[in-house]
């Protein structure tokens, strides 16, 4: 009987989520002067309205795409840690693609989108080359190529791409035809939330149905036994690293198109990281990650929602955050080295 196997078992990811709450309700008790009224905002604040709920959901949507996008290059036994820049990338691409190709009416909304994509993959793709050709680190070449597309957008969208009739920091807002439905106002929940639900799916189906997602898994499992059992394992990492970057830029192209409309500075700082903690959450499981992504987004709109309506300071929100973004890491991780080489993808 086949068996999935997953970086830690259910109950010391349940176990490791329940100590890192735990923290900040402590670390809320000690830092805030109406502790009770601070925790019931960061707990239940995101269930208090459509507007709140509908934006928590929203915020899931991106971690969703950076979550398969992690676990498509964990999957093949590569680590992308590029994300942050290659959210970035893509949301610029899409809202330059989207002012260029306005004239191409549905079709030219979908080769934006594409062109984010393929973009950040061929960023993320290019560290996945050189770990084939030359066994240079992927997580050194990805998170350096990540900074130099973070200045480089930040350079185009407060240079030469930047509307000169706002004063913000963004460019031009793409053309409302392009603009995804809301689902759920008065919140920005929007049609992206299917797409990301849809994908999801295929990228299972992917792995588990396809004759490249077994490879993958294979690849991942055990470099050297795949490589003499006649897989390309070189093909695989690039190919594994490019699609993973793709799902980033994906990610940033649904939030133009969903919820900002156009680019603004350094908006999408953040997703990256957040992405990754969903996947850790996760297990690497794309089953899990729904949940995963959405109990992240839920732990990061009440923040928010308690720092607006109670005494809690930005400073104690991304503390909380970070808190149960390092306790799920070090178990993940635990379990990662626990068996060094193995993937979560072996069935």
């Amino acid at each position: 009987m086949r068996k999935k196997e997953i970086p830690a078992s259910v109950l010391a990811v349940v176990l490791v989520l329940f100590i890192s709450l735990f923290a900040c309700v402590v670390l809320i008790f000690l830092l805030s002067r109406d502790p009770l009224k601070a925790l019931a905002y960061f707990f239940l604040g995101p269930l208090m309205s459509r507007y709140y709920f509908g934006n928590m959901l929203n915020s899931a949507v991106p971690l969703i795409l950076g979550g398969l996008g992690l676990t498509v290059s964990i999957g093949a036994g590569r680590l992308n840690l590029g994300g942050e820049g290659q959210v970035y990338a893509g949301a610029f691409t899409a809202t330059a693609a989207a002012l260029a190709f306005s004239h191409l009416g549905a079709a030219g909304a979908v080769l934006a989108l594409a062109a984010g994509a393929l973009l950040s993959g061929a960023a993320a793709g290019l560290s996945g080359f050189f770990r084939a050709k030359w066994g240079t680190n992927e997580l050194i070449t990805s998170f350096l190529f990540s900074n130099v597309l973070i200045l480089a957008v930040n350079y185009l969208v407060t240079g030469p791409f930047k509307d000169p009739l706002t004063s913000l920091q963004s460019t031009e807002k793409i053309p409302e035809f392009f603009r995804l439905p809301r689902i759920f106002p008065p919140s920005n929940l929007s049609a992206a939330v299917f797409i990301a639900l849809v994908l999801t799916l295929l990228t299972w189906v992917f792995f588990f149905r396809t004759r490249t997602g077994y490879e993958m898994r294979m690849s991942g499992c055990n470099e050297m036994f795949a490589r003499y059992g006649g897989i390309n394992t070189k093909k695989i990492t690039t190919l594994a690293m490019f699609i993973s970057g793709a799902f980033y830029g994906l990610a940033g192209g649904l939030e133009i198109f969903g919820t900002y409309y156009g680019t603004v500075k350094e908006f999408s700082s953040g997703v990256g990281w957040n992405g990754l903690a969903a996947a850790l959450i996760a297990g690497y499981n794309p089953a899990a990650l729904i949940p995963a992504a959405v109990f992240f987004a839920w732990i990061g709109q009440g923040a928010r929602i308690a720092m607006q309506l109670s005494d809690l300071n930005v400073e104690i929100a991304l503390t909380a955050e970070s808190v149960i973004f390092f306790f799920v890491t070090s178990a993940a991780l635990r379990g990662l080295f626990k068996r060094k080489g193995t993937t979560p993808w072996r069935r």
